[in-house]
């Protein structure tokens, strides 16, 4: 129940006293490798468990670290504090944490139900499900926003707006679609999708796709992680080794291969540069003893770049960095490949009605590729909603 709130409460409630006694030291168990009632817990471990938790004063609006809260004068007699060991009484810290803790209400549920909803997607015509887009409201300092899409089916949707700039965003249940978010991303979270592609803006923490198959992944991020994934492709620039978790069949790694004008601006924002860049060193954490074929590097034969069909204001003109030699020459031989071709029809001497009846055997050929590759669905997307469609602004 990852989109769940209280799911995650209750998770975190039923393992909150196991959460704590991993952060003791060893002298601080008994011989069962348990907690006592004397059992105390460093500051330093509390600080740790701030990754997990945070929270407010008196529903104050700002949103503080775990320490923080922890340390106020007037909390040190309900979780144990003591200023001269700088610990925390084990009982008295679970009882506190424990009847402090809520649902967050910046989360996932809270999004859906409460906030505001975004009409980016259309409704496609004869399809089952709706897809749902909505934007937490910033009324926090400091936090960043949330943006959810769930159940995009069949369609193209592209954006690049304010309400994505420095969103964590998830994509949940999205097939047989092609999405587009153009702008500085704080996070991203790709989960349950299928035979989709996602272009991103550069992502300045962590994308994590998890339960996909046949998706595609363009991108540019701090960190990227799969679990779960089968016959997914990714193509990225980042600066550190992309992670595989378990549970991964076929993934392929490739060279970020696109552009749009924005993008070296977004990339200045998100503080993430062209080097570094370890796309092709993915790291296979949680290895199983099955394991066998979780992953390759793309080979240069099957490499084409990505040509991103949208118009925008910015300077960046080609992909940044540059290709590697190898994918670079595999592009060039192509295009060599295509020149020799146009050369040949240019020489063969036909008449007019020649090249009439020519034109239209390799458009009903390219008619033909189109449909079985599902490409024609990608081109019939792009075109443009009649002027009185309606979309929310944002």
């Amino acid at each position: 129940q990852n989109w769940n709130d209280q799911e995650h409460l209750a998770f975190v409630q039923s393992h909150l006293l196991d959460m704590l006694e991993l952060l003791l030291e060893p002298e601080q168990l008994s011989a069962s490798s348990h907690s006592s009632c004397s059992s105390l817990v460093s500051f330093e471990a509390v600080c740790a468990l701030g990754f997990l938790l945070e929270g407010t004063v008196s529903n104050s609006g700002t949103v503080q670290p775990l320490q923080e809260l922890a340390l106020r004068q007037s909390c040190h007699g309900h979780n144990g504090y003591s200023k001269v060991s700088r610990t925390f009484s084990l009982p008295k810290l679970e009882s506190w944490l424990r009847s402090s803790l809520t649902a967050n209400p910046l989360g996932m549920t809270a999004c859906l139900k409460a906030g505001r909803k975004l009409a980016w997607a259309q409704q496609v015509e004869g399809a089952t499900r709706r897809a749902k887009i909505a934007c937490s409201a910033r009324v926090v300092p400091g936090v960043s926003p949330m943006v959810i899409m769930s159940q995009v089916y069949r369609q193209t949707l592209a954006k690049s707006s304010n309400t994505l700039v420095g969103a964590h965003v998830r994509i949940h249940r999205c097939n047989e679609s092609f999405i587009y978010l153009l702008s500085p991303l704080r996070s991203v979270t790709i989960e349950k999708c299928r035979n989709s592609t996602f272009v991103l803006g550069p992502v300045e923490m962590s994308v994590h796709v998890q339960s996909c198959d046949n998706i595609k992944v363009i991108v540019v991020c701090h960190r990227l992680s799969l679990s779960s994934t089968t016959g997914c492709t990714f193509h990225t620039l980042t600066p550190t080794q992309p992670l595989i978790l378990s549970g991964n069949q076929a993934a392929s790694f490739a060279p970020f291969h696109t552009h749009y004008p924005m993008l070296e601006d977004h990339m200045a924002q998100v503080g993430l540069a062209t080097l570094p860049n370890y796309w092709d060193s993915p790291m296979l954490v949680c290895r199983d003893s099955g394991d066998t074929g979780v992953f390759r590097l793309l080979p240069p034969s099957d490499f084409y770049t990505f040509v991103i069909p949208f118009e925008m204001e910015g300077d960046t003109t080609e992909t940044p960095g540059g290709l590697p030699q190898e994918y670079q020459e595999a592009l060039s031989q192509r295009e060599q490949q295509v020149q020799v071709w146009q050369r040949t029809v240019k020489e063969a001497g036909l008449t007019r009605d020649q090249r009439k009846q020519f034109q239209t055997l390799v458009e009903n050929k390219f008619y033909e590729w189109l449909v079985e590759t599902g490409n024609r669905q990608q081109l019939d997307s792009l075109v443009p909603p009649a002027p009185s469609s309606k979309q929310a602004a944002g």
